[in-house]
């Protein structure tokens, strides 16, 4: 017979690791609350043109690493990430209309066709936030501000906040000018992707990640001279308020996110305990993503980091949990019957408990007890039975005592 595995790129997240998960869903939740943000949840899959459109035709994502399923009619696309599912939402629901400015964040599943390696898989997990409404540096301060509130949440220490600005329309303009001039007499010493960008899109060579790419783009020694002066001015707030605030960074002019949408601010953080894909998550604004797709004249910022980067960094969220569980052991067949009322009245009373259903020996079902991380082992035995009463073990002291099964729930509360 077949045995059946995972797809590669896949992952199964197993009992022994999702602590680890629910934790940072738990934090997260915790701080995005305290930000004001509310819990939006899209579809996983959307029409393939929401992505061709907002994207970038051009974009590596949507050239090489979107997951399509065509039917009679139309192609659909798992979602490679989770703005322009949350863009779309917030107009066909008339978000625009009823609320206004709107902070949202996401939690769930992302997808992308590529190959597979350590921190990057064809389905993973994005922790991520839209705040929608709003053109204000104030708003980029802290956006970035939050994103630094939940690493240091995590547990993170030691990462890299990467900040720069693409400007407006014109001034992207000026950038691809510059970079086209600059590149002219250098194009055959770049890699075969970054010499089809160079006609395509040019400032996807700033986004490559070949070494001799890199080279050639640093020696460009790339300012900010092609922002206007609004555009300067924007973010030259948005880093004094970073300053104000206390939270390092490090201005990277060849910072441009690899995605059509983003301008003004974009913004990249780093761990170097990585290796080459060194980056925890990633966000910007994108003032002209809401009006390209039917709504309003809206500015917009967002983030998202990649839970299994977050959970490859040495150290994070890996603390044990509280041991909560009561566990409960019978002895005979009397007290196994007495035992499944026991359990009811233990979980009414919303005390986690289990019990062992493989009729292990008392000693078995201790080593399962054990295993389980319980905090408390009952036995229950005819012995007990006769006297109404109940053995309670704390497994952390090793002490032992009875106490009425009258008196069991509030024994253990």
């Amino acid at each position: 017979m077949k045995m059946f595995k995972r797809i590669p790129g896949t992952k199964d997240i197993l009992p022994d690791e999702i602590t680890s998960w629910q934790m940072a869903e738990a934090i997260a939740r915790k701080i995005f609350s305290l930000y004001n943000y509310q819990e939006i949840r899209t579809p996983i899959i959307e029409e393939a043109s929401l992505f061709n459109r907002t994207l970038g035709s051009t974009a590596e994502i949507v050239q090489k690493q979107m997951f399509l399923i065509h039917n009679q009619k139309d192609t659909y696309a798992l979602r490679p990430e989770g703005t322009a599912s949350i863009v779309r939402g917030y107009l066909e629901n008339n978000l625009e209309k009823t609320s206004g400015f709107t902070k949202l964040y996401y939690i769930g599943p992302m997808f992308r066709l590529e190959r597979p390696q350590k921190g990057r898989l064809r389905q993973f997990h994005h922790i991520g936030s839209e705040a929608i409404g709003s053109g204000s540096a104030s708003l980029d301060i802290e956006v970035i501000g939050l994103a630094d509130q939940l690493l240091k949440s995590f547990g993170i220490t030691g990462y890299q906040i990467k900040i720069n600005s693409l400007g407006c329309s014109k001034d992207k303009q000026a950038l691809t000018a510059i970079l086209k001039k600059n590149l002219s007499e250098k194009l055959t010493q770049l890699c075969p992707d970054c010499q089809l960008r160079s006609k395509n899109n040019v400032l996807r060579i700033l986004d490559c990640k070949n070494e001799g790419c890199q080279k050639i783009i640093k020696t460009f020694q790339l300012k900010h001279a092609h922002l206007c002066t609004d555009c300067l001015n924007h973010f030259q707030e948005v880093t004094a308020g970073l300053v104000d605030l206390n939270i390092p960074f490090q201005i990277t002019p060849q910072l441009v996110r690899g995605l059509d949408y983003y301008n003004r601010t974009v913004f990249e953080i780093t761990h170097s305990d990585l290796g080459s894909q060194d980056a925890l998550g990633a966000g910007g604004r994108y003032n002209n993503l809401i009006q390209e797709l039917g709504g309003p004249e809206l500015g917009a910022t967002g983030f998202a980091f990649g839970v299994e980067r977050l959970l490859l960094v040495p150290h994070t969220l890996k603390q044990q949990p509280d041991r909560k569980l009561t566990y409960l052991i019978t002895l005979g067949d009397a007290a196994k019957s007495a035992g499944v009322k026991i359990l009811k009245q233990l979980r009414s009373a919303e005390i986690s408990a289990d019990t062992d259903y493989l009729n292990r020996s008392l000693k078995g079902a201790m080593r399962a007890a054990n295993d389980a991380g319980a905090a408390f082992v009952l036995i229950l035995g005819d012995d007990e039975l006769k006297t109404n009463t109940i053995s309670i073990k704390d497994m952390t002291k090793g002490t032992q005592k009875q106490v009425s099964l009258q008196n069991l729930t509030e024994e253990l509360k």
